[in-house]
Formats: structure tokens, C-alpha cells, sequence
């Protein structure tokens, strides 16, 4: 079967919208009307936490009466398991999700057949904003299943009108096959996976086989090095950061282009707002914050003013590409994934941001956490350059860990390994190890 060949972007607007400021203004006010008033009289515990915070539907009158309404959290999805926040009757449901809970139950979110149609028209914008065309071939290498991950790609792929290769996680040896012999021109993977199968790609020299030209990645909070690590690994011409969450349909939620300076959000299906995590208050204009979600037509689980734990800043101003849809900076953590050492809130993308300094190391790292004799330790493991010489390790190790002090203001041991050491991921890698509680 020929390799398909990459051609023109489609025409702009067949997907993503063409809207004003004013325009998403007034779609965002009608639709916060609409949600209040659909999760009010549609399920009891929208309708308990309005009436506790004393607001009735027809009290929302403009977007600053958002301030107003109370938040919803992971936990209260937990609290309605299994069907939570469920706002249209049961026969109305054509299909469920789920992802992990806080506490070991599952979020489990409903789905509407106008939910789902809505889901595949939000992730096709993410496949046009991405340049695809109908003649790419897209290998989807996300979970399926329960997990909206691989079902989320998929539906987005068809209703674009991209060739589907659904292959899923794991798997190498097929992975590389469909690579090579099916000639993909688009890998949809987590950051983990994508490096993975570029560290497999140049093992086995198989780049000149590849017909790749674009990624989209996401699920996981990466570093600039790790990309440009399976950027150069795998050949490509632009990889792409993707957003998205079960609670919110599921992946697709926005996208990065081809200008590369933030993430466009479809703010005419939700509202996005960044606040203070403590506080709860909104942080002041390009501030780093927690995302908050309201959605504007989702039917069978609405969320009002949902707390993502995603960490971000909104971008201001026009985007080079054109597209008018607003932006915000990528996911730089979650803010349940704060570490708290010796007194000092750190999040692990800062110690990625440290790494970076130094060319002569890879893009892996790992944070192991201890404590002895009532004081924490930190470890930072990190692995060195294939062209870094061994010899240069020790030197090195002391210069991360003056930067670390420098920059974050704590101590750190700094261990630098041989290329490859620290495991590999099909999924989300696990950067912090924790083990203060257990000693």
C-alpha cells in the first residue's frame, strides 16, 4: 500500500469557527444560562448546591455572575458514583467513560448521542488545527476501553476524515510495524510513548523508513527536552500538545498550532477560568493558576465551574496563526501533584525546568523523596547524554544540584545515569517516587 503523501491544510473554518470576542462572549453567556438552568432542574445535586448558595436560574444575567456559582470537585463525582452529576433520564444515555478517582472509585461520566456528536467535532478542530489532511494516516496509540483516550481519537479521526490506525499502547513490535509497513503520517501517543518509540526507532534505524510528519501528545505533563528528544528521534516536522479530560468529554479540548505559543481552547463549548488553588479567588492576568471548567452544552453530565488540578496561565492577545479562539500556556502540573519539602511547594516541571539548563543530559529524570530521622531528602536522578562522558558525571551531578539550589531553593542529591537507566513508559511515566510516609 503507497505511503500517503502530506498535502495542503484543508480550508480554514471547515471545523473551527471563525468568532469574534463578542461572538464567544455571547455564546459563553447563553450557554452558562442554558447549563445553570439544565443541571438545576436536572439532577438534585446541582439543584441542592445552587439552592444552598442561594441561586436560582434565572439570577444568571451576565458572565460575572460565574463568580457566583459554587465549585465542583473530584470528590463530588466520587460522592454520586456511579453516575454522577447525571443531568438527562437514563434512556438518554448511549455510552459511559471513566477515569481513575481520588480515592479509589472511578469518575464515571455519561454521555448523550449529541454529547458524543459534539466530542467528535471538537477533536476534529484538534486534527484541522493540527494541518492534518483526509489523506493522513494516524496511528492512535492511547488506551481503549473505558478510558476516553483511544475512543476520543478515533472518533475525532473519523469525523475528520483521516485514515485510522488504532493500534493502542504497549505492543512495540506492532507499533513499528504499522510505522513502517502502513506508512503513518501522524502518532497520537502520550510524550512518554512517543520517546519510547523514538528511542526504538533509531535502535532498530528504521528512521528511514518512516513516513512521519506530525505528532500529537498529551496525558502527561513534559518537558521542552523530552520533546525535542522524539521530535529529532522520530523524524518529525511538528509535534502537538493536546488537552483534555474525561469530566470534559474527553481529549480534544484544545490543541496547539503550527506557531507553537500556547494551547487554543474551544471557549464556545466552555468557559475556562484560572484561580488561585488556596485562595479560590482568580489570579491576576497571566498568572500560573488551577483550571477551572464550565461547559456550555454538555447534556448528560454538565460540570459547573469544575476544578481541573491542572496548572496553566492564559495567553493574551492574538496568536501568529490567526486562529481567533484564545489560548492558554501548557499543563505544568497538577496542583494535587505539589510537592511540599522542608516547607517548600515544589512542582516536579520545575526540576524539569532546571534539567533543561543543561544540555548535557537527556530529557528522563525521577524524584525520589525520603525521610530519616524526621528530615526529608531529596534525590534527583537524571540521565546523561550519549555523548556526555561518564568521567563527567560527578562534576555535572554538583552543578545540577547548585542549580537546584539556586532556582528552588532546596537541597538536593543529584545521581547522573548512563542513557537508558530509568525505566520507559507506554503511559504516563512517574517522575516522583514518595516515600516519606512509608519510613
Amino acid at each position: 500500500m503507497p505511503a500517503a503523501k502530506h498535502t495542503s491544510k484543508p480550508a480554514p473554518g471547515r471545523f473551527i469557527p471563525s468568532l469574534s470576542a463578542d461572538e464567544i462572549a455571547k455564546i459563553q453567556l447563553d450557554g452558562l444560562k442554558w447549563t445553570v438552568n439544565h443541571a438545576y432542574h436536572g439532577t438534585p445535586f446541582y439543584r441542592l448546591r445552587l439552592n444552598e448558595a442561594g441561586i436560582a436560574p434565572g439570577d444568571i444575567k451576565d458572565l460575572s455572575d460565574l463568580a457566583k456559582l459554587p465549585f465542583t470537585t473530584a470528590y463530588d463525582l466520587q460522592d454520586g458514583y456511579p453516575l454522577p452529576l447525571l443531568s438527562v433520564p437514563e434512556e438518554r444515555v448511549v455510552r459511559i467513560h471513566g477515569s481513575s478517582g481520588t480515592t479509589g472509585k472511578r469518575k464515571i461520566l455519561a454521555y448523550t448521542q449529541k454529547d458524543i456528536d459534539d466530542w467528535a467535532n471538537m477533536f476534529a478542530r484538534c486534527y484541522e488545527l493540527a494541518g492534518l489532511t483526509e489523506l493522513d494516516r494516524v496511528q492512535i496509540c492511547v488506551g481503549y476501553g473505558l478510558w476516553t483516550a483511544g475512543a476520543g481519537f478515533q472518533l475525532g479521526c473519523e469525523r475528520f476524515g483521516a485514515m485510522a490506525l488504532p493500534v493502542g499502547p504497549g505492543m512495540l513490535d506492532i507499533q513499528l510495524q504499522m510505522l513502517t509497513d502502513l506508512g503513518t503520517t501522524c502518532l497520537c501517543s502520550t510524550a512518554s510513548m512517543a520517546l519510547l518509540l523514538g528511542e526504538e526507532v533509531e535502535k532498530q534505524h528504521l528512521r528511514d523508513k518512516l513516513k512521519l510528519k506530525r505528532s500529537i501528545f498529551g496525558a502527561e505533563a513534559h518537558s521542552r527536552k523530552m520533546r525535542q528528544r522524539f521530535e529529532e528521534a522520530l523524524g518529525l516536522e511538528h509535534s502537538f500538545d493536546i488537552t483534555g479530560m474525561t469530566e470534559l468529554y474527553g481529549p480534544g479540548a484544545g490543541l496547539e498550532c503550527e506557531a507553537h505559543q500556547g494551547i487554543h481552547y474551544w471557549a464556545d463549548l466552555y468557559i475556562l477560568e484560572i484561580i488561585d488553588p488556596v485562595t479560590l479567588l482568580p489570579v491576576a492576568p497571566g498568572e500560573l493558576g488551577e483550571m477551572v471548567v464550565t461547559t456550555l452544552r454538555k447534556e448528560a453530565s454538565p460540570l459547573i465551574r469544575y476544578r481541573t488540578r491542572d496548572m496553566t496561565r492564559l495567553i493574551p492577545g492574538a496568536c501568529p496563526c490567526g486562529c481567533g479562539m484564545p489560548r492558554h500556556e501548557r499543563i505544568q502540573g497538577r496542583s494535587d501533584d505539589m510537592i511540599i519539602f522542608r516547607g517548600v511547594n515544589i512542582y516536579p516541571g520545575q526540576v524539569a525546568a532546571v534539567l533543561e539548563r543543561h544540555p548535557q543530559l537527556q530529557s528522563e529524570y525521577q524524584i525520589a523523596l525520603s525521610r530519616s530521622e524526621g528530615l526529608d531528602h531529596m534525590v534527583v536522578r537524571a540521565e546523561r547524554r550519549t555523548e556526555t562522558p561518564e568521567a563527567e558525571a560527578e562534576v555535572l551531578a554538583r552543578a545540577v544540584g547548585e542549580d537546584i539550589k539556586s532556582q528552588i531553593l532546596v537541597s538536593a542529591k543529584v545521581e547522573i545515569l548512563a542513557p537508558g537507566t530509568l525505566p520507559r513508559s507506554f503511559a504516563k511515566t512517574k517522575r516522583v517516587l514518595d516515600e516519606r510516609e512509608k519510613d
